[in-house]
């Protein structure tokens, strides 16, 4: 389990985030995870100069000194990343049927996760980064603003749209939108939606449940982070401001 504590050093306030110490070990790409707890369990690590034994023992890997078989652990840099996600393109790290993954667009040695999903069918803004901190903080439910832009077969009426503002019990769970509003009108209608819970397929389900399925479905914002006119298959670097604003950090 991860935990969050502070403490002061010198009139600063110091945040330590607590990791298993084998977690870190395999993100920093020593070995895997399994490998890390053997060589725990054979008294080949150290933190802050003691030998750690126990699996569950925990270390901050910014703060923490941090050594196997006598060499010091390098926390890799933080990198943030935007990326444009085409359609047909897995949000993940790795497939075993070789599909395209987002992280094969970011070109880095630093080991990338993507922040939460955006299934193969969808496209538009995700967020890919080592920083786990703040990747907990954006999929967690009710943090951080997602918007996104529809298009459904058909239209759906303005009562319709009440309904997702609503909240719709679908298959046992309770799916809600912060706020719809319709874009463009014709044949087949454009939407957009703002949502905070990040439920699975949630805006699929709802519209599905609405009796338009969706046609197209891309997200153009996560929080203060926007698509903007990034083109589909490239990314960039997040700003300060951005980093700094979906971490929750007040402005200094």
């Amino acid at each position: 389990m991860q935990w969050v504590f502070s403490y002061r050093v010198f009139g600063l306030i110091l945040i330590r985030v607590l990791q298993r110490l084998q977690k870190i070990i395999a993100a920093a790409g020593v070995t895997s995870r399994r490998k890390a707890e053997e060589l725990i369990l054979q008294g080949r690590v150290t933190v802050n100069g003691r030998v750690v034994r126990e699996l569950g023992a925990q270390a901050d890997a910014q703060h923490d000194h941090i050594k196997v078989d006598g060499k010091l652990l390098r926390p890799e840099p933080l990198e943030y990343y935007a990326l444009n996600k085409p359609r047909g393109v897995l949000s993940s790290v790795s497939d075993p049927e070789n599909r395209a993954v987002v992280t094969a667009f970011i070109k880095t040695s630093a080991r990338l996760y993507p922040v939460g999903r955006l299934d193969y069918h969808s496209e538009g803004l995700i967020l890919l980064t080592n920083d786990g901190q703040l990747a907990r903080r954006v999929t967690q439910p009710g943090q951080v603003r997602k918007v996104y832009e529809i298009k459904v077969k058909g239209c759906a009426d303005s009562k319709k749209l009440e309904k997702l503002t609503r909240g719709m019990i679908i298959d046992g769970e309770r799916l809600q939108a912060l706020d719809a509003k319709i874009l463009k009108v014709g044949e087949n209608c454009w939407y957009k939606v703002v949502l905070v819970q990040g439920k699975n397929q949630q805006l699929r389900r709802m519209f599905d449940q609405l009796g338009h399925a969706v046609l197209r479905l891309r997200r153009v914002a996560i929080g203060p982070v926007e698509l903007g006119k990034l083109p589909v298959g490239a990314y960039r670097k997040l700003t300060s401001t951005e980093i700094r604003e979906l971490r929750g950090d007040r402005k200094k």
